[in-house]
């Protein structure tokens, strides 16, 4: 049981397709969703006019666009700092405002570089890929996985709330240049008002893992084990068909 969503040139068009492909399912639901993308650092911003729309149809229901990417990856701090500094100052600064109590952030990114689910120092996955992938030692392409599920604190009796994403498996393609391309797994997906914010983020990480290791970004691939057109901050289906329109609208003269 899957669905494949047509492979898309990227972040914009990407949402765009599997709402669609997804929306047109029984009980506007779908197992198994795969969605493949080019370029998941392109129209991944909300000067691109499908971006816009989407974030401005969210501002009166549900987190913006900018601030679900950023869970994913802080991009404007690791510009600010650098890295690996800047995972210091998430820590340190940003992380003691953003925890909700002794569980979990919210922020994927801290499962990245500090994971808890082991004994003594939480690990810092996503550096550790960073300098696996620059180490000339390292001839491994395709050993570079990195996990965000815990056991220990995302097991309950919740059939939505906590963690939704699960798993991240790096690439290296070999050629010249190398690319790095990122296949993520959710555990669950709402894809109106999660989905676009979500493959923005995951394409900024991919970039920072780029321009770290010298390489160019691959494409993405997301599997949406179960994905939802869901209704935020109780939109009505109608509203939904609406905000679909007004993409399709929006994106119209960049097809011209």
């Amino acid at each position: 049981m899957y669905l494949p969503v047509p492979s898309q040139p990227d972040c914009a068009s990407a949402w765009r397709e599997a709402v669609r492909h997804v929306d047109h399912m029984r009980n506007h639901e779908a197992y198994n969703v795969i969605i493949d993308i080019d370029d998941p650092t392109a129209a991944s911003t909300v000067a691109h006019p499908g971006v816009a729309a989407v974030d401005g149809f969210l501002a009166d229901r549900a987190k913006p666009i900018e601030t679900v990417a950023n869970t994913i990856f802080p991009t404007s701090l690791y510009l600010r700092h650098g890295a690996p500094a800047f995972f210091d100052v998430f820590n340190d600064r940003v992380l003691p405002k953003v925890r909700r109590g002794g569980r979990w952030s919210g922020y994927y990114f801290e499962r990245m570089i500090a994971y808890q689910g082991t004994a003594g120092v939480p690990p810092n996955q996503l550096w550790d890929i960073v300098e696996r992938m620059n180490d000339d030692s390292v001839r491994a392409l395709n050993k570079f996985e990195l996990s965000l599920f815990d056991p220990i604190r995302d097991v309950d009796n919740s059939p939505y709330g906590g963690q939704c994403l699960s798993f991240l498996s790096f690439k290296v393609v070999p050629g010249s240049p190398r690319k790095v391309t990122l296949t993520a797994q959710y555990r669950n997906h709402y894809y109106v008002e999660k989905l676009l914010g979500n493959l923005i983020g995951l394409g900024r990480l991919m970039a920072f893992v780029a321009r770290e290791t010298g390489m160019e970004v691959g494409p993405l691939t997301v599997i949406s084990t179960h994905a939802k057109i869901d209704q935020p901050g109780g939109a009505m289906r109608g509203e939904i068909k609406a905000l679909l329109a007004r993409f399709d609208q929006a994106i119209a003269p960049l097809a011209a």
